[in-house]
């Protein structure tokens, strides 16, 4: 990994965006036409400290998942991202390349301003591309992979949700994969997925032959948080014109459980504080920004 010329480049990104670009009010005090070090970091939901740390070349490599945040925050375009990913000598992911790998500006426009509520924007592979602070304090940072995928592949993806959930997402997911396949009609990446899935998990290859079809547009989801517990929330979708890409958000009944867990959430963002978790503490107020990751699951 080259400290110093990714220290570079992320200053020469940060330097060209102005903050109105990304939702940021553009007051008279500004030393710098681009974005301050801490306005990435937030975009990005890394602290300040650690993203200052790689501006001035030093610190730990980014992981692969940091280094896709800060392309996003930084509004690269594919072969920019892929440069970001090299110069942090990290694989470039499959998903940073297609149609599909960049956020459709209308959808990142409104996740920009969706600051008190959990939001993020997938690929309609349940790929994450965009995630805002409460949504990654909620379920996690994601890594740009297909969820579809590591759902029926991967074990650990599914402690996100209550066990006795789990054959509730699972026709779910099939059922949406379904409606995606036809409308993708030939697509190589599409029919590749549905093949090895079918090869690797009986469950999958059973659900599938039941030919279910129906997109996931809202649901009604019960999340395992670590610190405080089972909280219960609405999940909504808006799609973009071409359906490739969905923009997510979680919300709750005022006056809920779940409502008054989102509140708390708010307060704490990512911090572990699983001692006294479910307990809203009196008087608590929204913070300016979020702490930075915890090693995440899924939405």
């Amino acid at each position: 990994m080259n400290h110093s010329e990714l220290a570079a480049y992320l200053r020469s990104r940060r330097d060209r965006i102005r903050p109105a670009e990304v939702g940021l009010p553009t007051g008279p005090r500004r030393r710098v036409p681009g974005l301050r070090r801490e306005e990435v970091a937030q975009l990005a939901g890394l602290s300040a400290d650690y993203y200052t740390e790689l501006e001035r070349g030093r610190g730990a490599q980014p992981s692969a998942q940091v280094v896709a945040a800060l392309a996003r925050a930084l509004r690269l375009n594919g072969d920019e991202r892929d440069h970001l990913f090299h110069l942090a000598d990290r694989p470039v992911p499959p998903s940073a390349h297609g149609p599909v790998a960049h956020v459709r500006p209308a959808l990142l426009s409104l996740l920009d301003r969706l600051t008190t509520t959990p939001a993020q924007v997938i690929t309609d592979l349940h790929e994450t591309l965009a995630q805002n602070p409460l949504a990654a304090a909620l379920v996690g940072r994601q890594p740009a992979t297909s969820l579809v995928h590591s759902w029926f592949t991967d074990p650990g993806t599914r402690t996100l949700y209550p066990p006795e959930d789990h054959d509730y997402h699972s026709r779910v997911f099939v059922a949406d994969l379904r409606a995606v396949a036809a409308r993708r009609g030939q697509d190589s990446g599409v029919s590749r997925m549905v093949a090895g899935l079918r090869r690797r998990s009986p469950e999958f290859a059973s659900l599938w032959e039941t030919g279910d079809v129906a997109l996931r547009r809202t649901d009604h989801k019960r999340i395992v948080h670590p610190a405080l517990g089972v909280i219960e929330v609405d999940c909504h979708s808006l799609f973009s014109e071409d359906g490739d890409q969905r923009l997510l958000w979680f919300t709750a009944p005022p006056g809920s459980k779940g409502a008054a867990q989102l509140e708390l959430l708010s307060v704490i963002g990512t911090q572990d504080m699983t001692a006294g978790a479910g307990e809203l503490p009196s008087g608590s107020a929204r913070p300016d920004r979020l702490p930075a990751d915890r090693p995440g699951s899924r939405h």
